[in-house]
């Protein structure tokens, strides 16, 4: 049976340093990740009709999944895509602000890079308890800010996910504590926008 794999990080653990730690970044990706896809791997064995489905596809349709494993795709399975993609969404020469189609489409909704980036940091600092912030294109073409809990993917809500930002104690406690409206400040400093802006080309195709 194919088993989801943990993909190596894009770049070395301390890549991302003074920003976000290598300490974190070993235990974010070796350990956290790790533990999504091997539970997700778990519960994909008892079905083996779905072994060459990806978990991309199993997040967008949860609603077609056995029951006994859905809850565990839906947490382990987003937790294994949400993961991956949050590293690629980072890079160690972190662009600065989006070019191009993206940040058009950015100034046309919320009028300037600027006032986007006040969005997005506000709901990422309101988020209550453990989840994600996003940029999303939504099924009408629309680009929002969103949140979801735990590890809830936007691919099950119909969404395409652009942009993510983990919010999680586990993916800034051992740097900034309890403190974590400064990781989302830190954490823009290393935001990969052209794998962003890639993200919604792809969408628009």
């Amino acid at each position: 049976m194919a088993q989801v794999e943990l993909p190596p990080l894009p770049y070395d653990y301390g890549a991302l340093e003074p920003y976000i730690d290598r300490t974190t970044m070993e235990i974010h990706h070796d350990r956290h990740h790790a533990t999504y896809v091997n539970n997700l791997n778990a519960a994909l064995e008892k079905h083996p009709e779905l072994a060459n489905t990806s978990p991309e596809h199993l997040l967008r349709d949860l609603n077609h999944l056995p029951d006994e494993i859905r809850t565990a795709v839906r947490n382990h399975g987003g937790g294994t895509v949400n993961h991956t993609q949050f590293w690629d969404n980072m890079a160690p020469d972190g662009s600065g602000q989006p070019k191009g189609g993206l940040l058009k489409e950015i100034e046309r909704i919320w009028r300037s890079f600027d006032a986007f980036q006040e969005a997005f940091t506000q709901a990422a600092t309101s988020l209550f308890g453990s989840g994600w912030t996003w940029l999303v294109r939504q099924s009408d073409g629309r680009l929002t800010i969103t949140q979801t809990a735990n590890q809830d993917s936007p691919l099950s809500l119909g969404q395409v996910p652009l942009l993510g930002l983990d919010v999680w104690e586990h993916a800034y406690y051992l740097k900034f504590q309890n403190k974590r409206p400064e990781y989302i400040q830190a954490w823009w400093h290393v935001v990969n926008w052209e794998d962003v802006d890639h993200r919604l080309e792809q969408a628009i195709q």
